[in-house]
Parts: C-alpha cells; sequence; structure tokens
C-alpha cells in the first residue's frame, strides 16, 4: 500500500519514480560507482530496496552502524555482510548458481574487505553483477581511524578491477558525502573516477496530489479535496511526511487529527535529528532558529547570533553555513537561506 509505513520494497509500492528507476538502470550499466542523492524522506532507500529486489546485490545501512558506537570498524562492517547470508542464499537460488563465499564461514577478525569483494566479484560473473549498496553512505568518514580512506581505498580497487561489481552509495548530506568521496580531490583515492549521480527530488504540488488521490483510492476512502489541496500546501512534496499523514488520515478519518498527530510525529523524528546535529556544534541548531524566524540573509543570521550570545567570526559563520549546505539542512536562493524540510520549523520553536 501506498500508506504503508514500513520501508517499501517492490517498484509497485513506489508512487512516480520511474525517472528515477531508468536512470539507476542506466548507471548501473555504464559505472562501477553510483550516487542516489537527495534530502531525508524523499524516498531514496525505498527506491533502493526495490532496485535491489530485482537485481542481485545486499544492502548496508552505514547510519544504523554508526549509531552502535559512534564509529564504524572492519569487523563491524565484516558482521554485517556475514548477516546476509540468507540473502545471497536466495540470489544462489534464483541464479540457479552455486554459493561458494568463504568469508561467510570465517571470524571477522581474520577477513578481508578486498577478498570478500573479489568473492563478490565473482559471484557477479555468474548473475550478470552484483550490487553492494550503502545507504547514508556519508557515515562511512567514521569507519576506522583514517576518515574512511581505507574503504575510498577498496572502491578504487573495484572501480579498477572488479568488472562484475557494482557499488551504490545514497546520501541525504550530499556535500559530506562528495567530500567524503573526493572525486575531484587529487588526494582521494577515488580521484577521476566518474560515476553516475541520480538526485531523487521532492514531489512538485500535482504530483504529491496525485499521491494523496492513489492512496485514498487504494484504501477505499473518499477524501474531500480540499482536505488534499490543504494537506499538500503544508506538507509540501516530502514523500515521507505524505505517507504518514495519509496513514493517519485513515486511521483517524479526520483531516485535523491526522495532520496534529503527522506534526507531532515529525517533530519527534526531527528533534532527535536536531540532537545529533547540536552535538557538533551548538550554532548549527543557532543558525536554523535564526533561518526559522526570518533571519534568512547572513548579517541577519550573524545578528540573531550575537543576540542569544553565540557570537561567531565571520569565517566561521561561512563554514558553518556551508556545512548545513553539505548536510542538507539548508538552501541558499540570492543570498536568502531556507529550510528544506517544512516541519524543521515546527520542531525548532
Amino acid at each position: 500500500m501506498l500508506f504503508d509505513l514500513k520501508p517499501k520494497s517492490r517498484r509497485e509500492e513506489i508512487f512516480d519514480r520511474e525517472r528515477e528507476f531508468r536512470e539507476l538502470e542506466k548507471s548501473i550499466g555504464r559505472y562501477p560507482l553510483t550516487l542516489l542523492l537527495g534530502i531525508r524522506r524523499v524516498g531514496k532507500s525505498s527506491i533502493l530496496r526495490a532496485y535491489l529486489n530485482e537485481n542481485p546485490g545486499i544492502l548496508i545501512d552505514c547510519r544504523e552502524l554508526y549509531a552502535e558506537s559512534g564509529h564504524i570498524t572492519k569487523d563491524d562492517l565484516i558482521r554485517e555482510l556475514q548477516s546476509k547470508g540468507s540473502i545471497f542464499q536466495r540470489i544462489a537460488s534464483r541464479f540457479r548458481v552455486k554459493l561458494n563465499l568463504r568469508f561467510l564461514h570465517i571470524e571477522p577478525r581474520d577477513a578481508s574487505l578486498r577478498e570478500i569483494f573479489r568473492e563478490l566479484n565473482e559471484l557477479g560473473e555468474k548473475t550478470g553483477k552484483f550490487i553492494i549498496a550503502f545507504d547514508e553512505a556519508q557515515y562511512l568518514r567514521f569507519y576506522g581511524s583514517r576518515g574512511g580512506k581505507e574503504l575510498l581505498a577498496l572502491f578504487a580497487h573495484a572501480y579498477d578491477s572488479l568488472p562484475n561489481l557494482r557499488i551504490i552509495l545514497t546520501g541525504s548530506e550530499v556535500g559530506l558525502l562528495h567530500d567524503f568521496l573526493g572525486i575531484d580531490d587529487y588526494e582521494s583515492p577515488l580521484y577521476g573516477r566518474v560515476g553516475g549521480e541520480i538526485y531523487v527530488k521532492p514531489f512538485d504540488g500535482e504530483t504529491s496530489k496525485a499521491f494523496l488521490r492513489a492512496g485514498f483510492k487504494e484504501a477505499g476512502v473518499e477524501v474531500p479535496e480540499e482536505d488534499i489541496d490543504k494537506a499538500v500546501s503544508i506538507l509540501d512534496g516530502i514523500p515521507g511526511w505524505l505517507v504518514l499523514f495519509g496513514s493517519k488520515y485513515l486511521e483517524t478519518q479526520d483531516f485535523q487529527r491526522a495532520m496534529d498527530s503527522t506534526l507531532n510525529i515529525s517533530k519527534g523524528l526531527l528533534l532527535g535529528e536536531l540532537s545529533e546535529l547540536e552535538r557538533r556544534s551548538r550554532r548549527y541548531v543557532g543558525i536554523l532558529k535564526a533561518i526559522s524566524l526570518g533571519y534568512n540573509r547572513w548579517s541577519l543570521i550573524r545578528d540573531y547570533l550575537e543576540l542569544k550570545k553565540m557570537r561567531t567570526p565571520e569565517p566561521r559563520l561561512y563554514e558553518l553555513l556551508k556545512n548545513l549546505k553539505k548536510m542538507g539542512w539548508i538552501e541558499e536562493e540570492n543570498g536568502e537561506y531556507y529550510l528544506t524540510d517544512p516541519f524543521a520549523k515546527l520542531a525548532l520553536r
């Protein structure tokens, strides 16, 4: 169902993303490395899960790995790969090939990621290709003791020498992911290795309305057009919030109760993300609060921070704003900054 809150894993469960699927298929055919990019809750993970449901591959949730300890080790990553044993078995059964993955049967400390990638490349030779997908891949910069450089070297090796292996990286903190990969940085192991990039954007107004209509029709519920119009004006095309609202409307059969519940849940999720952001620097949240209150130009943000006893030198403020753009929290247009998520303003009150 379109309004199912669980992650989508089939193409038919995903609304109006045919272009993204076509571009992903084209990129996988052309490049060893593909980036699937977009802001939070826009549907990247669902697109990726559905694609992997149709093609041989596995998905690693990097944010989950990072959340366990605040860093990612080689053993963490190998254990996660080993936990996909049942998926490997299903792939082998589907393609009627013999599974010979030695790394599944040894201790993580004795395993080599490079050797694992070689084994998966051999599997890809039998299945046509094999995909290793890393969701929220910007968290891989917390791998090891060198900011993930060992992984980048491994990706470069796969790019150059493992023709049956495809790597997909998703990222909601787009700028941070680009910085981590360093494709344009001559000091990065991935320097000069061109990959495909697919941007998943929020729905426009008409597509958002069509999505809600389709979801309610699927559930056999008639909803006044004015309720759909009001919902779209508030939710602003972000599929994650549209799904949540649709689910709550089916539950309550009342616009205001459904919207209130959507706002409360979204606020809780965003508060958790803001808390993580504040641990990096409380000025990040100060800047977001300034923008949410309408202090959306550089000088106004500077003055707001000073008023709140967070005086910030000009070079540092430029850096903080640049980082917030890279993390996908804000965008800039004609010298004005605005929040990318319409509900962030609610959480910042």
